[in-house]
C-alpha cells in the first residue's frame, strides 16, 4: 500500500513518474526541509544528519532518512558517513519565498487536501469543515500560521505586473488586502511625491511600520486596520487589489468591489492584479492554482471575461487589460486589469 507500484505496461514511464513525484512524501519531505530550516543551517559547509538533528531537535535517524531523500530530490549532496552538503538547487530553499510557500502549503493547508472529496462533493472548501472556520479566521486566531502566511505573501516577491502600471498621475494609491506593505513600498519607493494608503486586518499590518520603515517610506503611508468587507478608504486616486480576488468565490469578490466602488470618485481607478486563466485547453498553471483556492480559501482563479463579468456586476468597467508578459524560463501568468466608474 505505501510501496512504490509497478507500473507495468498500463502506463508509460512518463505518467509513472508523474504520479510517484507528486505522491505527498516528496512535498513532505520539502516541508520538513523548509520547517526545519536544513539549507540555512548547511548554508556555511557540510554537516552530518546527527548534527543536523541536534540543531533541529530531532531523532537522529529519522532525521538522516529525509535528508537522504532530499539529497535524491537534488537539493542535498550525500557524502559518506551521513553527510550533507547544500546542492544550487538547495540555495532556493534558504529563508525566503519558495521556504516560505512550501511551509503554508505543508501544514494546514494540506490537510485539507486529504478531505479533497469535500470540495468536489460540495463545492466549499475542505479547510472549513477540517477546522470549523474559514482559513482567514483561523490565520488571524493562529500567530505561528499567520507569520507564516505573511511572510510569504507579504515580504515575498511583488508582482513583476506592477511595474508595467503608471503611476505618473496619482497623488494617492490605496493598496487594499496589502499585508504588511511590500507592495505599497515598492509602488512609493521611487516616487517621492505619492502617498500611500494601506489596508488589511489588525493582525495583519501590526508588522508595517517597520517593512515601510525599511524601505524609507513610513512618512508617506497611512495604514488602516480593518477589513476591506467593513469599508474601503475614501480619496484614493488608484485602489489596488493584488492577488486578493482569487483568495474569494464570486460573492465575497464583488462585496470588495462593491465597497471599492464606493470609496472610488468619477476620476479614480482600480488595478487589479491576479492570475488568469487562458481560454481553452492546454497546461497552465492557473488551473491547479484554481484548485488550491477552491479547497482551502472557496476562491477560484478567473478568465478576463470572468474577471469582466465580475467587475460590470459591481458596477464598474475594464478600462484596460495587460495580459502576462511573454518570458522564456519563467512565464509570467498574472494580467493587470484596470477599471473605472
Amino acid at each position: 500500500m505505501t510501496s512504490a507500484p509497478d507500473n507495468g505496461t498500463s502506463a508509460s514511464d512518463d505518467v509513472f513518474q508523474l504520479v510517484f513525484r507528486s505522491a505527498p512524501w516528496t512535498f513532505q519531505s520539502l516541508y520538513v526541509t523548509a520547517r526545519l530550516g536544513l539549507a540555512d543551517l548547511l548554508a556555511d559547509g557540510p554537516r552530518t544528519s546527527d548534527e543536523l538533528a541536534e540543531v533541529t531537535a530531532s531523532d537522529p535517524d529519522a532525521l538522516y532518512r529525509f535528508c537522504r531523500a532530499v539529497a535524491a530530490l537534488g537539493l542535498f549532496r550525500e557524502h559518506a558517513g551521513r553527510v550533507f552538503e547544500l546542492a544550487p538547487a538547495g540555495e532556493a530553499f534558504r529563508s525566503g519565498g519558495l521556504a516560505q510557500f512550501t511551509m503554508v502549503n505543508g501544514a494546514e493547508n494540506f490537510r485539507s487536501w486529504a478531505d479533497v472529496m469535500y470540495s468536489v462533493r460540495t463545492g466549499k472548501p475542505a479547510f472549513d469543515q477540517i477546522y470549523g472556520m474559514p482559513a482567514f479566521a483561523f490565520l488571524d486566531r493562529n500567530e505561528e500560521a499567520r507569520k507564516v502566511f505573511h511572510a510569504m505573501v507579504g515580504r515575498g516577491t511583488v508582482p513583476p505586473a506592477v511595474d508595467s502600471c503608471d503611476f505618473s498621475a496619482d497623488s494617492t494609491v490605496v493598496d487594499l488586502g496589502g499585508s504588511v506593505g511590500t507592495l505599497i513600498a515598492h509602488v512609493l519607493r521611487d516616487r517621492p511625491g505619492l502617498r500611500g494608503v494601506l489596508q488589511d486586518l489588525p493582525t495583519v499590518v501590526d508588522e508595517a511600520p517597520a517593512v515601510l520603515a525599511g524601505h524609507g517610506v513610513a512618512d508617506r503611508v497611512e495604514i488602516v486596520g480593518r477589513s476591506f468587507f467593513d469599508g474601503v478608504p475614501a480619496g484614493g486616486s488608484t485602489y489596488v487589489l493584488s492577488r486578493v480576488l482569487h483568495d474569494w468565490g464570486d460573492d465575497d469578490a464583488l462585496r470588495i468591489l462593491h465597497n471599492v466602488r464606493e470609496a472610488m470618485t468619477p476620476d479614480a481607478r482600480l488595478v487589479v492584479i491576479d492570475q488568469v486563466i487562458p481560454e481553452g485547453g492546454g497546461f497552465h498553471p492557473g488551473k491547479f492554482s484554481d484548485l488550491q483556492m477552491l479547497v482551502v480559501l472557496g476562491g477560484r482563479e478567473r478568465t478576463v471575461e470572468e474577471f469582466r463579468g465580475l467587475l460590470l456586476r459591481a458596477g464598474l468597467k475594464i478600462r484596460e487589460v495587460r495580459p502576462p508578459e511573454e518570458t522564456g524560463d519563467s512565464p509570467r501568468t498574472e494580467a493587470v486589469i484596470e477599471a473605472g466608474l
